[in-house]
């Protein structure tokens, strides 16, 4: 339940940065009903948090002096480049998150896009914070 609870709001937090950078980052459904729309949120949403998941961990524990030289503001950097990743994969789908092509305009845009998701998510989890709590802690 916590973890179907975590997609759909990260997925929200995705729909809502994509309003803030309209034009810059968007999300091609694969069918022009809304429930297409809603269900490739969704899967864009999984997606994100398996390649954050997975390949995140990994480049941040390879990556951990260059986290503690730099005090973690690296990590804006990383979440710009694990975003640019499902970017890279939805377009191997042909659907899903497009970021701003080339280099490097398409890069900060990832990254600003990556940083504006991190505080949307962080709103969002303060506000459904009771649902996403683990059973059995206090905190």
């Amino acid at each position: 339940m916590r973890f179907i609870v975590k997609v759909i709001l990260n997925a929200v937090a995705l729909w809502l940065m994509t309003l803030v950078l309209a034009g810059h980052v968007v999300v091609t459904s694969f069918g022009p009903d809304w429930w297409q729309s809603v269900l490739t949120y969704l899967l864009v949403a999984l997606v994100f948090g398996i390649v954050n998941g997975v390949v995140g961990t990994i480049v941040k524990i390879v990556a951990f002096p260059i986290y503690i030289l730099t005090l973690g503001l690296i990590s804006i950097i990383v979440n710009g480049l694990l975003l640019w990743l499902v970017h890279w994969l939805s377009t191997l789908v042909g659907f899903g998150l497009m970021v701003v092509p080339g280099w490097p305009e398409g890069f900060w845009w990832g990254v600003l896009a990556a940083l504006v998701l991190g505080v949307i998510g962080w709103i969002l989890g303060i506000i459904f914070r009771p649902l996403i709590k683990r059973e059995g802690r206090n905190h």
